[in-house]
Parts: C-alpha cells; structure tokens; sequence
C-alpha cells in the first residue's frame, strides 16, 4: 500500500467536450487503482442525467457514478454525484441534491450547489484515500464559466491536477486540446498536468508526430493515446448508445424471440432492457418512427421523465393508435412512466411536469395515475403474483398509481429499502398480457427475465429451476465484473499510470 495524504488526494479528469471519454476515463482508473491496493471512489459534482439509480439508503444519483463505484469495488453513495440534474421539460430540469428532489421557486443558484458538492467532496475525502473527479461537458465553455462549478472550479477546490482527454474519432483533435487551453484562464490552465487522446484507430506509430506537435505546442506530457474499444459492455451517461440502434432494418425471424422499446422523447433508465438485449435468443429494438408492432412477441413503454408530455407525442405520432391495435392479442408492458401511460388518466394538478391539468392514457389498463411533488425512492423487493417468482429492483417516481376493479397487482412487496412490508406495486389484466410496474431493474433478475421469456416463446426458452437461476444471476455480475477488468487492462497498457500516480503523490503501487 502507498503513503496518502489524510484528506485524500484527488485527481480530475475534464474535458476538451462531451462525450470525449470522461466517464471511460474515471471508469477505467477506479478499477486500476483498486486493483494496486489503492482505496478510490468516483465524484461527479453535477450530472446531466435521466439514467438515474437508487442507493441502498433510498437517495438517487447519476447512474454513470454507479457504474464508476462498481468498477471501484465500493457500493454507490449519493455523495459520488451530489447534484443531478434530470432533463423533464424544456423550461429547466428537476434538480436531485444529495439524492432528494430541491424544490426551489426560481431555480438553484449555482454557488448552493457548489456548496452542497464541497460538502460531499468533503465527505469523501474523510474516507477514501483517492478520489477521481469526473467533468462535466467541456471544461472551457466560456458563457457557462460563471456558473460551472463542476469543472476546474472543483479542481481548484480539491486542490487536483488535472487531466485533459479529448477524442481523436471527432476529427480536429489538435483544435479541440490547444484551442481548449487557450481558452483556459491562468489559473486553470496551469493545473493541467498531462493529456489523454481517446478513440484512436489505426496505426499508433502514425500519430507520434502528433504526440511530439502537442507536447511542443502545450508543454505537457501526453499520457495515453487510447485505441478505440468497441466490443465493451457498459452502461455510461444517459442513453446516447441506443441513438445507433433505433429503427433497425431487421426482419422478424420466427427462431428469435422479438422485443420492442418505444424511444420515447424523454425515455429514462433504459438500461432496464440491457439484460433482455444480452439473451441470445432476444432480438431487442428501439422504435421511433411509427411501424408495424405485428409479429414483436412483446412491446415495452419505458419510463419517462415528461409522462404527458410523452403521451402527447404517442399521438401526434400514430403511435397511441398502433399500441391499442397491438395489445388486442399482443403482449404489452409499462414501466414506471410507461406503466402511468397504460391507464385511463395522468392527474397533474401542481403542474409537475408543465402546466396543470389532466391528460388522458392509452386506456388499456384500469388504473389512474397523480403526479405528486413527493418522490418516492426505494429499493423494493417482492414477489411476481402471476408465478411466485421473486423480483426486485428500484422505484424512482413522483406519482401514486390506483388500480380499477378489473385488474390485479403484479408485485407483492416484502420490502422496501430493507425494511419488511406487506403491499402491492403495478396491475396485470385479467390475462396478464397487459401489465404495470414501478420496478426499475426487473429483468436483472434471470429467474424472472427467463420465465417471461419462456412465456412468450416456449418453443424457443425454458424458464430455469432455481439453481440455474442463481447461476444465471451470478453470471450477470460476473459479466459486469468482467467489462470492468477488460476495460483497466485497455487503459493500463495504453496509459502512462505510474506517471499518473505519481502526479498526484501516491507512491509504492503493488
């Protein structure tokens, strides 16, 4: 083990933009890190997120901090990501601090978050030996200087040397690193340490004269020239990946299992079907633009962030009119904003989403849905009430769903954050081809995920005995696991990390 500061060092990766690699970067570092003995947590000060995650003590955060803490070998903690902004309306997002909604009239004022993150920064510095700040966007947007708190403001206020990536598959990677620099005031711009070039393809030999113009031009060191790395699987930022699959040309093949998602305008945690889209027998696509639903075995709303917003839009689009014509013999689920979607009424009367009113659902479920300022939080275990399977997962929504008289609950609810209940989430038509559910995560689970396979193709899957199950289960985190280690290996050949450890005054890695 190395020799620390007290308070814990700290280390910043920014950026020359977005989507250059940050995530990638801290990602990479927490698992190599940890793999040298060192005790290391991912921060984030703000997050631009609707891919959110519920923590084991009820607070919500930016799932791209969860992903980071996994690779770290630590459980998720809302300080990691103290401020999350989650996109719902173009008036201006919902603000999550410390894992709760702030209501604020007129917005939050960015040195009240600023302040709520040094509290966290504060937090995790008290425990943890290193901590990887994480940017947010690119470090150098001048009209936002004033109030971007989540940059080299934090950087100076960790006291963190920082590292600048910048992503060679844009093109203009010389443009983005000096003209990012130049840019920079006096004080930030001498915390820059070293430079990372991201998504190279090709022959590194033809790039070292670009390594040696940089070095001149800037006088830092260039740290890594990152190939580009396709074949990983893990889940970053909000849901940029699914904008490469929508609208796939593929035809319906009768040996596959075929599955739908709606891409709603303000669809949220679509990483609730990544484990669907990892069945070999699965063929999941993501729909846009209007097309025939005949011959999907299952048809999926997600959630969403803007429900009657959404809604509008399944209308305006043809949509709402495909989904009834659909779920008259298909298989039609919702979760959590989709499962709202599915009922007679969305109640909006403090205009949490807009301007007050009510807006009418896609009928095909007994159930009325008010939208209500109180969030609800929890990680919720229970039982599926159709089979007896047990499930689990997240709920993150602010509205109270009552079922009609024609329907049933999916879920029996035997906890909620740890502590035992006796309730019911979601409802089920008398069929169970059309159902609900407030559970985010669901199919993470391969005893449940394979027994709703199983029954909507029993020719092509068989639901697993328990054993098989837990196999199944544990083969999942194994395969997470496994990304994480595949990913350290990338970086730590194509990184200088004894230089980097050394930047930031962490000696003697095993």
């Amino acid at each position: 083990m190395g020799s620390y500061r007290k308070d814990g060092t700290c280390l910043a990766v920014l950026g020359t933009g977005s989507d250059v690699g940050k995530s990638v970067v801290v990602t990479a570092l927490c698992r190599i890190f940890n793999d040298r003995g060192v005790d290391v947590v991912p921060f984030k000060a703000q997050n631009l997120s609707n891919n959110s995650f519920v923590t084991i003590d009820g607070g919500e955060m930016g799932r791209a901090q969860v992903v980071q803490a996994r690779a770290a070998r630590v459980e998720p903690h809302v300080d990691m990501n103290p401020v999350l902004l989650k996109p719902c309306m173009d008036t201006g997002p919902q603000v999550v601090v410390h894992g709760k909604p702030m209501v604020a009239d007129g917005g939050v004022e960015p040195a009240v978050l600023l302040g709520k993150a040094r509290e966290s920064l504060e937090r995790l510095r008290q425990r943890h030996h290193l901590i990887l700040i994480e940017g947010a966007g690119s470090c150098a947007e001048i009209n936002l200087r004033a109030r971007d708190y989540a940059n080299f403001r934090m950087a100076h206020v960790a006291d963190a040397p920082v590292l600048l990536v910048a992503d060679i598959e844009r093109g203009g990677v010389f443009a983005q690193i000096i003209g990012t620099l130049s840019l920079l005031a006096k004080k930030d711009r001498r915390r820059v340490c070293g430079l990372i070039v991201n998504r190279f393809r090709g022959d590194a030999t033809f790039f070292r004269d670009g390594i040696t113009y940089l070095e001149q031009q800037t006088g830092l060191p260039v740290l890594g020239l990152v190939p580009f790395l396709d074949e990983l699987a893990i889940d970053f930022e909000d849901c940029v990946s699914l904008d490469t699959i929508v609208d796939p040309a593929e035809d319906i093949r009768s040996d596959r299992i075929h599955i739908a998602v709606l891409r709603l305008p303000h669809i949220s945690n679509a990483t609730d079907f990544e484990p669907l889209a990892r069945e070999s027998c699965v063929r999941l696509h993501y729909l846009a633009r209007l097309r025939d639903l005949n011959g999907y075995d299952l048809v999926i709303l997600p959630g969403s962030k803007n429900v009657r917003h959404d809604l509008a839009w399944l209308r305006t689009t043809g949509w709402a009119q495909r989904l009834q014509a659909y779920a008259d013999g298909g298989v039609l689920c919702g979760i959590c904003g989709g499962y709202q979607m599915l009922g007679h009424v969305i109640r909006d009367p403090a205009g949490i989403e807009g301007t007050a009113g009510d807006s009418a659902g896609l009928g095909l479920l007994d159930v009325e849905t008010t939208l209500c300022r109180t969030k609800t939080l929890t990680r919720t275990s229970g039982l599926w009430m159709e089979d007896g399977i047990a499930v689990q997962g997240y709920e993150i929504h602010m509205g109270v769903t009552t079922r009609g008289a024609t329907v049933l609950p999916t879920v029996e609810v035997t906890s909620r954050n740890g502590e035992a209940t006796h309730d019911h989430d979601g409802a089920r038509s008398s069929d169970g081809k059309i159902w609900g559910t407030y559970l985010h995560g669901l199919f993470d689970a391969s005893a449940f995920r394979r027994a709703m396979l199983a029954r909507l193709r029993p020719d092509l899957i068989r639901a697993p005995i328990d054993a098989r199950a837990r196999r199944g289960d544990q083969a999942l985190v194994s395969f997470h696991d496994h990304q994480y280690d595949l990913l350290a290996e990338h970086f730590g050949h194509h990184l200088d990390v004894d230089r980097i450890a050394q930047m930031i005054g962490i000696n003697g890695l095993r």
